[in-house]
């Protein structure tokens, strides 16, 4: 049943008419004996891998598998090893390295030589031959669980300093900073969220954010004046704090009450950590803060966390190995992620907000208080995409101090996006859109690009919605947080 050597072959047992696909495995770093065993053993056999002539330290045996999802680990010389470069999960023989085999050739199943491109120690997993591959093909529920199964254990053995840049800024605010001011700092630096300082208590204790400018000009606006550059000079950041509590619960009287503390993480948290975070309270980004034992030293404002941040480095890790996470290539119309449009005879529990550009600003902005998003579709009578409109776009307001002469009832969205036309597009860009058939590695793709927090999902051609898809619906399917 089993044949060693370079070419060594392994044929399933139990699968009666089962076609087989050959795999080669590749061990890069040296011993004297080697063996591949895995779940297409049943664990119980171990296939001999054979050096590559000229290569002394390269190892490779060629296995027939069926296709699936398949977990495997070497034996060096004794000892059970994982190949640390390739996707692995922990499972039930400890960490184990993980592969996906589609229907389709393995391109890189011949035996590696010292000729052969891509045989150094560097080389990298045969990628560009399975863009498209399992897209359209149905997939299990254990293939689905083992996909999340390996997410997890990335986000779970990487922490949030690798999410620190080379180089960059992070803008803090005094709490005594006027409320003005600050509107204007947010604008100017193309930032639309920055952590609160208090000096007398020494510590970061808050984050001010888009939603606290959209409740000020609500709050302000509703006195039935056009706001004044006056009334938000009164207005320090600590003082609209202390009243923005008050203002929460009139749209969320169901809330919990008392003062909420500052969400923050610290550079050698978990991605796992930091994304369950932000999901669980429902922020947008969460400051990374490094704070010393040591009395006398302030803590450190290390970098703004988000869930774009934290995806960006899930897509750049498995970018090279994405057969190994078969979910990535169905196509999001098949998955139970965001919401979407019920279609006729359906029941659909959530609602897909959206907008007419002749809406005005002030329902725009009790929209998204309301329904609790970051962004809303602007659409025509047929429901056709044609823009949108974001918490972020607030900010806009201060160009010019439009803010101090306009009401928000008579301020069209439409009025309002052709003024954040005049801005650099400092939050990142707008409208990403996918198809229904698109893959969710393609809306991933998407979601990853900074400033980017909902993909609208519409349809080819009229470019109908269809549905969304948020950061917080892609980690919530991955991590499985409520």
């Amino acid at each position: 049943m089993f044949s060693t050597g370079a070419n060594s072959s392994l044929e399933a047992t139990g699968i009666v008419g089962e076609v087989l696909f050959p795999k080669t495995f590749v061990w890069r770093y040296g011993g004297s004996r080697v063996l591949v065993t895995g779940t297409f053993t049943r664990w119980a056999d171990h296939v001999p891998m054979s050096p590559v002539e000229g290569c002394p330290t390269l190892f490779q045996a060629t296995c027939r598998l069926a296709p699936g999802m398949h977990q495997y680990k070497f034996c060096v010389d004794g000892e059970w090893r994982h190949d640390e470069h390739e996707p692995s999960v922990s499972g039930s023989y400890g960490i184990v390295n993980i592969l996906f085999v589609s229907r389709e050739h393995d391109s890189l199943t011949a035996p590696l030589s010292p000729g052969t491109p891509g045989s150094g120690i560097n080389m990298e997993v045969d990628h560009e031959t399975f863009q498209h591959v399992g897209a359209g093909l149905g997939i299990s529920d254990s293939d689905i669980e083992t996909s999340r199964h390996c997410i997890s254990g990335f986000l779970s053995s990487h922490t949030a300093y690798g999410l620190l840049p080379d180089s960059g800024k992070v803008i803090a605010l005094d709490v005594n900073l006027p409320v003005k001011q600050a509107f204007h700092v947010l604008y100017e630096q193309g930032i639309p969220v920055a952590p609160l300082w208090d000096f007398n208590r020494g510590k970061f204790v808050g984050v001010l954010s888009p939603l606290d400018f959209i409740l000020i000009l609500r709050e302000l606006g509703s006195h039935g004046s056009n706001l004044t550059e006056e009334q938000l000079e009164t207005h320090t950041i600590a003082a609209w704090k202390s009243a923005k509590q008050q203002i929460s619960r009139q749209f969320h009287p169901h809330s919990k009450s008392g003062q909420r503390s500052l969400v923050y993480a610290g550079p050698f948290d978990s991605l796992k950590d930091v994304a369950l975070k932000i999901l669980q309270n429902d922020v947008s980004t969460i400051p990374i803060i490094h704070s010393s034992a040591q009395d006398g030293f302030f803590p450190q404002l290390l970098h703004l966390a988000s869930l774009s941040g934290i995806l960006k480095c899930i897509c750049r890790y498995f970018r090279h190995s994405s057969r190994c996470l078969p979910i990535l290539h169905q196509p999001i119309c098949s998955l139970a992620i965001g919401t979407w449009v019920p279609k006729i005879g359906e029941s659909n529990t959530k609602t897909l907000a959206m907008l007419r550009p002749n809406a005005s600003l002030s329902s725009a902005l009790a929209l998204l208080v309301q329904a609790r998003v970051s962004s809303i579709p602007v659409v025509n009578d047929k429901d056709s995409l044609l823009d949108i409109y974001s918490k972020s776009d607030i900010t806009a307001l201060a160009k010019d101090k439009v803010y101090t002469h306009i009401q928000l009832d008579e301020m069209t969205v439409y009025q309002a996006l052709q003024l954040g036309q005049d801005s650099n597009g400092f939050f990142g860009q707008r409208c990403q859109m996918c198809l229904g058939t698109d893959t969710l590695q393609k809306v991933m793709e998407r979601l990853a690009n900074p400033g980017v927090r909902r993909v609208v999902i519409v349809e080819a051609g009229s470019k109908r919605v269809e549905g969304i898809i948020s950061l917080g619906d892609v980690f919530r399917f991955f991590l499985g947080s409520s």
